[in-house]
């Protein structure tokens, strides 16, 4: 018999948190956008008080501001942060696969192989669309590995915290994605050589590189 307690059922409040930073995070909700709590209220089939709380936790990720007379709007992020944003993801990425060389399995590194593979498949198919949150996988499991107390928590914090529209996403160009994914095939050979240096080194690389891409498109 199971001796884990049940999952509590999520609350409103965090229903309509997990809703509107997914729409924040992924730009279906642009920067500049007003947000109205009776608006959000009617369209998530909750009442105001439970928006007002999911607003407040968004100020406070910095991802929607308050403004007299206007409320709150979703936050505009300029060029300066995002070489910010990037540049934090670099440092962040970059230690959590130096430290993930050290420890990673040989199971964590064949998944991360099968994922991978997944992602040639698909941008040999031409299912380009499907990369970007693959790739936030690949990422994200790496820095799982290499710091499960810290560094995953600050990484997803870090990702969260800025918009990606998914039309902007640098692997709907095909040259781009095969250049992502050669620098994922390095990564994962520095992983497997147990290479801290050149793990760490390529992930900087890689995660600077969207970051350009980006200030320029």
């Amino acid at each position: 018999m199971s001796t884990s307690e049940p999952r509590p059922p999520m609350s409103k409040a965090d229903y309509v948190y997990s809703v509107l930073l997914e729409e924040i995070r992924s730009g279906r909700i642009p920067g500049g956008t007003a947000l109205r709590a009776a608006d959000a209220a009617k369209r998530l089939g909750v009442s105001v008080t439970p928006v007002r709380e999911a607003l407040r936790r968004l100020e406070k990720d910095r991802l929607i501001s308050y403004e007299a007379h206007h409320g709150a709007t979703v936050v505009d992020l300029g060029d300066e942060a995002v070489a910010e944003y990037y540049g934090l993801r670099a440092v962040v990425e970059g230690l959590g696969a130096r430290l993930a060389a050290a420890r990673i399995t040989p199971e964590e590194l064949a998944s991360l192989r099968e994922l991978h593979a997944a992602m040639v498949a698909d941008a040999d198919r031409g299912k380009n669309e499907r990369l970007g949150e693959q790739s936030r996988h690949f990422h994200l499991r790496i820095v799982d590995i290499g710091g499960p107390a810290f560094l995953g928590a600050h990484a997803r914090s870090v990702r969260n915290s800025f918009p990606v529209p998914a039309e902007a996403s640098l692997w709907l160009d095909d040259g781009q994605a095969r250049a992502q994914l050669d620098a994922h095939a390095g990564i994962l050979a520095a992983l497997e050589a147990g290479d801290g240096d050149a793990a760490e080194r390529i992930m900087v690389e890689h995660v600077r590189s969207a970051g350009e891409h980006r200030t320029h498109h």
